[in-house]
Formats: C-alpha cells, sequence, structure tokens
C-alpha cells in the first residue's frame, strides 16, 4: 500500500509548499498591514522586523510559486533560525513557552525544501 502512495510524493512535496508559503507570508502580512489583527500591532518597520516582514512576504510568495525554491528556501531556513535565536530562545529555554515553535518548524521545513526541491506545480519545473 505504500509503495504506491510514493507515486503521489511531489504532490505531496508541493502541499507542504504551499501551505507553508502561505502561513509564513501570513507572519508578513501581519507585521505590514495588521493583517490578521495583531494583539500588539507592530510599530516602526524600519528595523528587524521590517526585513523580516519583507522575508516573509517575498520569500513566501516565491516559495509559494515555486520560483528559485532551492535558494530561497535556503535563504529562508537562516532567517527562521536567527528569528528563533535572536526573538524566541531568550524567553525560555522551551520552544512552547518561548512561542518559537512555529519558527523551528519553518526553519526545518525550508532545510527540507532546500534538499528536496519544489515538488508538483512549480514554476522551478518550468524553467528547466
Amino acid at each position: 500500500m505504500f509503495d504506491r502512495l510514493s507515486a503521489w510524493r511531489p504532490q505531496a512535496l508541493a502541499a507542504l509548499r504551499i501551505m507553508t508559503a502561505l502561513l509564513l507570508i501570513e507572519h508578513g502580512t501581519q507585521k505590514f498591514f495588521n493583517f490578521p489583527p495583531a494583539e500588539q500591532p507592530f510599530g516602526d518597520l524600519m528595523n528587524l522586523i521590517g526585513l523580516a516582514g519583507i522575508l516573509e512576504v517575498v520569500g513566501g510568495i516565491l516559495i509559494l510559486v515555486g520560483l528559485f525554491t532551492r535558494p530561497v528556501a535556503f535563504v529562508l531556513c537562516g532567517f527562521t533560525a536567527v528569528a528563533y535565536f535572536m526573538a524566541h530562545a531568550p524567553q525560555s529555554f522551551f520552544p512552547v513557552n518561548n512561542r518559537g515553535d512555529a519558527a523551528i518548524l519553518f526553519c526545518f521545513v525550508f532545510l527540507y525544501l532546500t534538499a528536496a526541491g519544489p515538488g508538483a506545480f512549480a514554476l522551478d519545473n518550468r524553467r528547466g
């Protein structure tokens, strides 16, 4: 049975890529447009928070459509690792307490996308 499921590996990878991108874009739109509304809106975006928002929106869109997936995923992997250690880890050792579990998951999904590529339904597949 599981051998037959392997035939769906490219589509499953695409689903992982697309859903991860949509979640990442949501983090960026929250910083820039306060959508969805944040508990405490981000004020001045001319700092690291603004850079993070740009990486989340632009990188998320590129990952969503599967364009330059591997290099973008590599950059986002590093970005989310740095975000975890700068913003979350100092608050508590435990990710569930420091609210950094999403950053850790993003980091490892982007690491996987760097190695595995975009899967099905990606513009990278049309580039050749």
